[in-house]
């Protein structure tokens, strides 16, 4: 098949990439059954890996292996949704006891309610909650949201901040393949940070109805967003009488209990919520003012009901099973000690591959505030990469291709699994021994590395 030829052709140029292949057989079995089957091979674009994805029977804790039987420490943690690692017990029974109950009542549950106080309790701007299936319905939903309540059609956003794959928000400027010009027409793309580009458009146009972000930056931070760029926007915004909204899908429940709008201090008009939210399960939510909410409730007249201005349907919105794994995620949040105990593990490892480096004199870096690591490729330290000294370009997609899938190789030969781009989300549950194999691993990875001249 065209498809399965395409990818044997870095294993002729790589070791790295042809160890990881020999390591993998059963992985690459299946890999081969669903390239006939699936585009790539893959259910989502992130898990596509030269020469063929790792393909995973079973998780516990930090851990996880693999068909072929090989364990990996885990920095995917469900594309971050498992705070609390695979399989906490406490999610678990959760989830077990409300099976036996069912699964889908097709009618509304107590569940929803007290999974919506303790979002309400957890981020200060949620007045009101409207659950939804994923992240991706979540800011589909809270820009219609802001557009019905403004009247106005345009939406501001950052370049390289992640919003989902709706047709609004996953396209570059200018376009891309499928999605009609109308659309793109409605967007205002600037470049990361650029709060002077959105003073601008803001002070020259009344047509503007929200800006949205991910206010710890562009992928968790991959491009940082720093607390001056959001009070600036939050100034913006109104004064001008436009919606700011907060896409915390990552970052809510992560970097505080309450999100980013909590840690900075600052309140959004609108806030998206998902991954940790449903506690590894799906679910995902829009929060925030209750007279913009109000856009989806049903009204009275004298003679008549009122359909709401912005209906909104979901089969799986607040479904039980999410919502009582949700409940216990966030419980554990908000009354433990887990997001202190991630974070910290993540400032080891930051730390440990940042000294690694340095003893190589290798002048890549590795950055990250919260329960996140960042490996930049690049001659920076984390101190230019926070003053805005590199350009977003270069920290997210300035590396190519060949190389990220070498370096999430190697790791994976050294028995750890990290993301992409290349870094990793880490858990309340990742220990002092799975900081050194981490540690391991990235020493062990740079030696394959330099061997192949990617140093």
């Amino acid at each position: 098949m065209a498809g399965m030829a395409t990818q044997t052709v870095p294993l002729k140029r790589s070791n790295i990439l042809r160890a990881y292949a020999e390591r993998t057989p059963r992985s690459a079995a299946l890999a081969a059954r669903a390239q006939r089957l699936l585009p790539n091979g893959v259910t989502h674009v992130s898990r596509y890996l030269e020469p063929h994805s790792v393909y995973v029977e079973r998780a516990a804790g930090s851990r996880k292996w693999d068909v072929d039987g090989n364990e990996y420490v885990d920095y995917f943690g469900g594309h971050g949704a498992l705070i609390l690692g695979h399989n906490h017990p406490l999610v678990v029974d959760a989830v077990a006891s409300q099976i036996a109950k069912g699964s889908h009542y097709g009618a509304s549950s107590a569940l929803e309610v007290e999974w919506a106080e303790i979002v309400q309790q957890m981020i200060p701007s949620a007045e009101r909650i409207c659950f939804t299936a994923s992240g991706t319905e979540a800011t589909h939903l809270a820009l219609r949201l802001a557009r019905a309540f403004t009247g106005k059609s345009k939406i501001i956003r950052f370049a390289g901040h992640f919003h989902g794959w709706h047709d609004e928000v996953s396209f570059p400027a200018g376009g891309a393949a499928g999605i009609s010009p109308s659309v793109v027409d409605q967007t205002l793309i600037v470049p990361a940070n650029d709060t002077g580009r959105v003073a601008e458009l803001l002070g020259s146009r009344d047509d503007c109805a929200a800006v949205i972000l991910e206010p710890t930056g562009a992928t968790f931070g991959h491009v940082p967003t720093g607390a001056d760029v959001l009070r600036r926007l939050r100034e913006l915004t109104a004064r001008h009488g436009v919606l700011l909204i907060f896409d915390e899908v990552i970052c809510g429940f992560r970097c505080s209990p309450g999100g980013a709008q909590q840690l900075y201090g600052i309140m959004p008009d609108l806030t998206t919520l998902a991954k940790i939210l449903a506690g590894g399960h799906p679910g995902a939510a829009v929060a925030g003012r209750s007279d913009v909410l109000a856009q989806l409730q049903w009204g009275e007249e004298p003679s008549r009901i009122v359909a709401p201005r912005v209906p909104h349907q979901g089969t799986f919105n607040a479904a039980p099973i999410s919502a009582a794994a949700g409940m216990a995620t966030l419980r554990q949040v908000r009354d433990t000690d887990a997001l202190d105990r991630a974070n910290k593990s993540a400032a080891a490892i930051r730390d440990g591959m940042n000294a690694i480096l340095r003893s190589r004199g290798v002048r890549w870096c590795v950055y990250g505030r919260f329960s996140d690591f960042h490996i930049f490729v690049g001659d920076a330290t984390p101190e230019d990469i926070y003053a805005g000294r590199v350009p977003a370009a270069k920290l997210k997609g300035g590396t190519a291709a060949e190389l990220l899938h070498k370096i999430r190789a190697g790791f994976l030969l050294h028995g750890v699994d990290i993301v992409g781009w290349p870094g990793g989300l880490v858990s309340a549950v990742h220990t002092a021994e799975d900081i050194a194999r981490t540690l391991e691993a990235f020493d062990r990875t740079l030696d394959l590395l330099a061997i192949e001249g990617d140093l």
